[in-house]
């Protein structure tokens, strides 16, 4: 019997302009195309062209009108996110859907970005919370919808204030929930700070479940030579559709999350099957783990001393005359 898979409808996107990162596969790249059948341009920031250029030709063979550019984004240089933001603001176009999508999975050793970041924190979060900074002017002239993708390893593990890069003790998986939780408090720290500022933004997180994507498979530029046991067994238990879900449905919560009426800022999306892992997208109670707006806080200040990037000051961020922390780069307060 065939499988029968969820799916969501989207309404007509004519006329706005989305930007995906990590659109040149998996999640990325099927967001990137149901955005554009929809009828948004899509603008897809990748750090290989030639991968994007397949993706493109792969989204347009199915959708011949899609309006689809490539930008060049290495999630992993601080560099590269401040050149794409000039550029996309020297362009003037209001940017009205963000999905926050690209991601790298545990490195069996530790790697660092251009800037010296641990690579998964580096990636994942700092480059994100970057980009939103650099692009801020254009989704608070869209009035922007920003969605943040997690995974449901941001409900396990902690964020390791006192050695953010892991240089002391390495572990990756741990490492990569770090990632995780940091991207999922600014995102809500995102939403309060833009309705305390009136930036027009909405800010919300979602969580693809478990599914047969390229995180896990072999990826030699950051040390992984061959697919793990993992993905094999995802795979294996996703085409029994037993669990687990598939590329198509793993995209689903994202995609509701950042463009359905029916979602929220400060909420976070995943599928509604057992323990999550796969299913249509629905609301879910936040993590524990992000719940401490402290913490969230106190990832935000440090993110902006790590990466030079800075948001216009908010007073939700102080708590009050004799009450006020600065956090410092390496998690201690004055």
């Amino acid at each position: 019997m065939a499988r029968t898979q969820p799916d969501i409808t989207v309404a007509g996107l004519s006329g706005k302009l989305a930007v995906v990162t990590g659109a040149s596969d998996g999640v990325g790249l099927g967001l990137a195309a149901r955005l554009a059948a929809a009828g948004a341009e899509v603008v897809m920031p990748v750090r290989n062209p030639r991968k994007g250029t397949a993706a493109i030709a792969k989204i347009k063979q199915q959708h011949p009108e899609a309006d689809l550019s490539l930008r060049d984004l290495d999630l992993s240089s601080l560099d590269s996110v401040a050149a794409l933001g000039a550029i996309l603001r020297g362009e003037k176009r209001p940017i009205h859907i963000l999905i926050n999508n690209a991601g790298v999975m545990t490195p069996p050793e530790r790697q660092t970005t251009a800037d010296g970041f641990e690579l998964q924190f580096g990636s994942n979060y700092l480059g994100h919370f970057a980009l939103v900074a650099h692009l801020l002017p254009l989704l608070r002239a869209g009035r922007a919808r920003v969605t943040s993708q997690l995974s449901i390893s941001a409900n396990a593990n902690a964020i390791n204030w006192d050695d953010l890069n892991w240089e002391r003790s390495y572990h990756g998986s741990r490492a990569y929930s770090q990632s995780k939780i940091a991207l999922g408090l600014f995102g809500l720290e995102l939403d309060r700070r833009s309705r305390s500022g009136g930036w027009g933004i909405t800010s919300n997180l979602a969580h693809p479940g478990v599914a047969p994507t390229s995180l896990l498979a072999a990826r030699p530029e950051v040390g992984r030579a061959r697919d793990t046991a993992g993905v094999r067994l995802i795979r294996a238990l996703s085409r029994r559709g037993i669990l687990t879900g598939t590329v198509e449905t793993a995209l689903l919560p994202a995609l509701f999350a950042a463009t359905s009426p029916h979602a929220h800022g400060a909420r976070l999306y995943g599928p509604n099957g057992l323990g999550h892992l796969s299913g249509a997208p629905a609301e879910q109670p936040v993590y524990s783990r992000l719940r401490s707006e402290n913490d969230a806080q106190r990832i935000w200040q440090i993110s902006e001393n790590l990466t030079h990037a800075s948001f216009p000051a908010d007073q939700h961020a102080h708590p009050g005359p004799g009450t006020t922390r600065v956090w410092h780069a390496d998690g201690t307060a004055d």
